[in-house]
């Protein structure tokens, strides 16, 4: 059995190809295809299946294109209730490529329709477990918004989890391979772990999952400080449903200007330079939602600060760096949103931030109004300053409102990514002086 494992960083995404012969699965693949079909190129393979083990909330997936111009069928639960061409693939139902036997066990718990997939060869077996089974940890229960009475959904799905770690995996041997379809990072779960894979025996081991407990227990743990939902994700979970659009065809056809500034006419602006070029230079009202480099989670956060379906016009540092952002923003399923693309005139009309004086704020930090806009959980373990106003980032939009503007506004996070975003969220929408503490907040923790 030839397994390969495919990572998306920003997104803590792993997804899988399986070869076996002249064939090839994939497993929960990724918006772009085109590194499973290199793949299947270098081994001299067809494509002929992709597992789906749930619908995804956090990313796009490929299953439909992959289907569409390969023929390989697409293997999924029927409770997904899936309207792309597939082969419902329940409890106990398998399919043999080459020498490899898959079979689907019915994992519920971070969804209803979640499955994992057991790969079995000789005496080789591995799980594919995708949001259900965590390197550490398990998938979050909390993500079905909108299935009626929120509370009794997702303790509903945390029961179901707790069944699913103490039954599904019983009769599978301590050597299986466990391959998640998420790693550190991930908003999917709260605690998982840096590693890629793990067998089942260190899991049951060493993952909180497993340990004696009642369901009670477990459901109070699993439900306990779990991070916040991504505006986005319910609509990937519906774009998963119905199958994406080709991706390549997603991405072309967007207008494109370059040195040139598009006119702030009440048109969201998402400007994805660096916070110091922004700071030099931005249209009016723009947010700083940086995207430079695989530390930049551009992703996560576009699809936290801007709503679904919500136009907007993206600003780039540079033309060579179009394809690339576009993609990452496809992942998430924004692209169609996007009205056009802009390299700026820095020439041109553009605002300029001041810097803040932090001699000042340091002597009299009384002087200024300090919004903190980390999450919950980071506030609870440390708070930095006294008398600070707490909206997390993907809340500051709509609860704006709530800052005081009789002082000056200085906006920080944990590290500065995100008070970049922060701050440039507040300059448009309150009046008086807005400053970002950025990476200065080092020296007060």
């Amino acid at each position: 059995m030839k397994v390969k494992q495919f990572e998306d960083k920003p997104l803590a995404h792993y997804s899988y190809a399986i070869v076996s012969g002249d064939k090839m699965a994939v497993v929960d693949p990724a918006r772009d295809p085109m590194p499973y079909y290199k793949y299947a190129e270098e081994n001299k393979a067809r494509i002929v299946a992709v597992f789906e083990t749930h619908p995804h909330a956090d990313f796009v997936s490929s299953h439909l294109q992959i289907h569409k111009e390969t023929g390989a069928t697409i293997y999924t639960s029927a409770m997904v209730g899936a309207d792309y061409p597939h082969q419902a693939f329940d409890e106990g139902d398998s399919f043999t490529m080459g020498e490899i036997t898959f079979i689907s066990i019915h994992t519920p718990g971070h969804s209803p329709d979640g499955i994992t997939i057991l790969a079995k060869q000789d005496q080789t077996q591995a799980l594919f477990t995708g949001d259900t089974l965590f390197i550490g940890d398990v998938g979050r229960p909390d993500l079905r918004e909108k299935a009626g009475n929120m509370q009794a959904k997702r303790e509903e799905l945390a029961k179901m989890m707790y069944h699913t770690i103490q039954n599904k995996f019983n009769d599978i041997p301590d050597g299986a391979m466990v391959y998640p379809a998420h790693g550190s990072g991930s908003l999917c779960g709260k605690n998982l772990s840096e590693a890629s894979s793990s067998t089942l025996g260190n899991e049951r081991m060493g993952n909180w999952a497993f340990r004696k407990q009642t369901e009670e227990e477990f459901v109070n743990e699993i439900l306990k400080d779990q991070p916040f939902i991504p505006s986005y994700f319910g609509y990937d979970v519906g774009i998963n449903k119905a199958g994406a659009p080709n991706f390549e065809g997603s991405i072309t056809g967007i207008p494109f200007y370059m040195n040139q500034n598009p006119k702030p006419n009440g048109t969201l602006i998402v400007d994805t330079r660096p916070g110091d070029a922004f700071k030099k230079g931005h249209v009016k009202g723009s947010i700083n939602i940086q995207g430079n480099g695989i530390d930049d989670k551009i992703e996560t956060w576009l699809g936290s600060i801007v709503k679904p379906e919500e136009k907007f016009i993206l600003v780039i540092p540079s033309a060579q760096e179009r394809e690339d952002l576009l993609s990452r923003i496809a992942k998430i399923g924004y692209e169609a949103q996007i009205l056009a693309v802009y390299t700026l005139d820095m020439e041109g009309d553009l605002e300029t931030d001041k810097s803040l004086d932090l001699e000042k704020f340091r002597s009299t930090p009384e002087d200024f109004t300090i919004v903190d806009i980390r999450n919950s959980g980071e506030v609870a373990e440390a708070e930095f300053f006294k008398d600070t106003i707490h909206i997390p980032l993907n809340e500051l939009r709509e609860r704006f409102k709530e800052v005081p503007a009789n002082k000056p506004l200085v906006v920080h996070c944990a590290g500065g990514y995100r008070s970049a975003a922060g701050s440039s969220i507040l300059e448009g929408l309150v009046d008086g002086d807005v400053f970002d503490l950025s990476v200065a907040v080092e020296e007060f923790k």
